[in-house]
């Protein structure tokens, strides 16, 4: 351990409390107190080798020896109160005395001592405090003014030293105040070099974190104008930060968000902590320079705190608020939130589901069974009854039928269990379109006349062979025409018309019926909905007919579309391609259903009328929309 190393261990051990934890003020405390301390004792030990030189002191000589006793006393007041500048202004009376003891008695302004005058402001720049320079220089300069007006009026002592010692005292004052002077530029360039040290200390640590955080910290005026930000900036945004200065930011800002941008950052600089929410557009790469993407950020901004952002303290009552501002990408926790909404619709949606689907199938069950049974109940009683022949053969014919419906009913729903959880297989072979569509009208004409309804088929002779599950095939017109049969009034008509285009097979369903609302129609073909209120419904069904044909078209690789106005009808109109061909991934085993069923999820695009009717006046086709 070397000699210094020892010093500032013991002064250390002297710093006061306050003073211990802050590299700076531990380094001006110890600057202050060392010299003082050292020169003392120094002082002190050259008393005895003076004594031996000069003899017996004088009276002056005895009281500045004296006097050296103040800066250990004023060491002494540092170590206790910490009072750094008020260390400084007893440090500036106590040398100020001393001068004045001594120029007093040794010629007054002319004195060699009256040059120290000068080192006390020097001593006081040390303080780094404006108020105790000022004091010191206003100190010094009365001394001056003091020894002056001593000198005039002839107050000093009659006894004065001759020529030669006043010479030699003039080189010993002349000297010493350099040697002193010279102590304190080497003590002010310690402790400038520390305040380097530690600044570029304290730069280098905010520098490791304003790089190192994925935070944003940025700095704006109130209008958002961006004075600085930090080089985070640069991987959430993926551009430099030169960029973002001034309105470089604001720009990026989605234009929808930047009113609350704007206030947030308002009312930030009025006082208020805000935090708001904002998408920000990030430059793209490589492979998306073509597209706009935007990330949601969080930015939580409060006012600058004068005290450690200002750099003119003076201009701080004309100076415009400033803001700071710390931001966060939070896309993450947006997809998760929206991920969240999504599936607590669908919970929403699966909840009315299955309340649709209890409400229809009480209502699809409970009337054919009340049926068996009410009609078994008399077959069994036909003794009591009386009943004829024929009345027994209309009541099992009654019960059959009942019986057929809910077979119908049942199969509806495997079908559309079999299709939802992708096991439903597509069995392909060549057949005539032609041929399966006549034979389905011919099947639902007599319930067509019975209706008053009038079925009009269109289907050229011409049409080619396709390739594709002639039973699904069946099922898509026989749900179809039953459907628009079904919901058509007495008096009306329906069309059914096929068509090749190309590679595909056209089928048109239309009728003259009570047609969809704006509303149901988004909802046509999902599982178990039926067009309008529940208890308004004048026809049977369970609504599987549109959603078991919707999910028919998608296995073969099709298209549906529902175009519809209330009161006026409805069309739907299917495109299945003439060859049909087994996608080449299969959902794998074990593959949740949601998984296989995306696959199979058709393609139901729906028009309104409005749009039907502009295209027959050879208007550009609108723009469809996916449901």
């Amino acid at each position: 351990m070397t000699v210094l190393s020892i010093i500032r261990d013991c002064l250390d051990a002297l710093l006061h409390p306050s003073a211990r934890y802050d590299a700076l003020t531990r380094a001006r405390h110890r600057a202050f107190m060392a010299p003082r301390l050292l020169g003392s004792l120094a002082a002190f030990a050259a008393f005895p080798v003076y004594l031996a030189m000069r003899g017996a002191p004088s009276a002056v000589e005895v009281a500045a020896f004296a006097w050296l006793i103040a800066p250990i006393m004023l060491s002494w007041f540092l170590s206790r109160t910490g009072r750094y500048e008020g260390a400084h202004v007893l440090s500036s009376l106590a040398l100020a005395g001393l001068i004045m003891a001594v120029a007093v008695t040794t010629g007054g302004i002319e004195s060699f001592a009256a040059v120290w005058l000068v080192v006390v402001p020097l001593e006081a720049a040390l303080s780094a405090s404006r108020r105790v320079a000022a004091f010191a220089s206003l100190l010094a300069l009365s001394c001056a003014g003091m020894l002056i007006l001593i000198s005039q009026f002839g107050w000093l002592p009659v006894e004065q030293p001759g020529a030669a010692g006043r010479s030699v005292l003039m080189a010993f004052g002349v000297a010493s105040a350099i040697l002193y002077a010279a102590g304190l530029a080497f003590g002010a360039e310690s402790l400038a070099r520390t305040s380097v040290a530690l600044l570029s200390r304290e730069e280098e640590r905010y520098r490791l974190l304003a790089r190192n955080m994925s935070d944003v910290i940025s700095r704006h005026q109130r209008n958002g104008a961006v004075q600085f930000i930090s080089p985070a900036a640069e991987a959430m945004l993926g551009l430099s930060v030169t960029q973002l200065h001034g309105h470089g930011l604001f720009d990026r800002v989605h234009v929808a968000d930047r009113p609350a941008y704007l206030t947030a950052l308002s009312d930030a600089a009025r006082g208020d902590v805000r935090s708001v929410e904002f998408r920000l557009r990030r430059e793209p790469v490589g492979s998306e320079r073509n597209q706009v993407e935007f990330i949601w950020v969080e930015m939580r901004c409060r006012p600058l705190d004068r005290d450690s952002g200002r750099e003119n303290p003076d201009n701080d009552a004309t100076r415009e608020a400033e803001v700071v501002g710390v931001m966060r990408d939070i896309t993450d926790r947006k997809l998760s939130e929206l991920a969240l909404d999504q599936a607590r619709s669908a919970a929403e949606a699966a909840d009315a589901a299955k309340t649709r689907f209890l409400a229809t199938m009480s209502h699809e069950l409970r009337t054919p069974l009340n049926a068996i049974i009410g009609f078994s109940e008399m077959i069994a009683q036909e003794q009591t009854l009386m009943l004829a022949a024929s009345q027994r053969k209309e009541y099992a014919q009654l019960i059959n039928d009942s019986g057929q419906h809910l077979l119908s009913v049942v199969n509806g729903i495997l079908d559309m269990s079999k299709m939802e959880s992708g096991n439903f297989e597509i069995a392909s072979e060549p057949f005539a379109p032609r041929a399966s569509l006549t034979h389905c009208c011919n099947l639902l004409a007599l319930k067509a006349r019975e209706n008053g309804i009038d079925l009009i088929t269109d289907a050229p002779q011409d049409l080619p062979v396709m390739t594709g599950d002639p039973r699904a095939f069946k099922q898509i017109v026989l749900n179809l025409v039953a459907n628009a049969i079904k919901f058509t009034e007495r008096g009306g008509q329906v069309s059914v018309s096929a068509a090749a285009t190309g590679s595909q097979l056209t089928l048109r369903i239309s009728d003259t019926g009570v047609g969809i609302a704006p509303d149901d129609l988004k909802r046509i073909g999902a599982p178990f909905f039926q067009a309008g209120k529940t208890y308004q419904r004048r026809h049977e069904g369970t609504g599987l007919g549109l959603s078991i044909v919707k999910s028919l078209v998608a296995l073969h690789l099709g298209e549906l579309t529902v175009q519809s106005r209330l009161g006026e009808g409805t069309a739907v109109t299917v495109k299945l391609p003439l060859v049909y061909t087994s996608p080449q991934a299969k959902p794998a085993d074990g593959m949740p259903a949601e998984n296989k069923i995306a696959t199979l999820t058709p393609v139901l695009r729906q028009e309104s009328y409005d749009e039907r009717h502009d295209q027959t006046h050879d208007q550009p086709a609108p723009v469809k929309k996916s449901a």
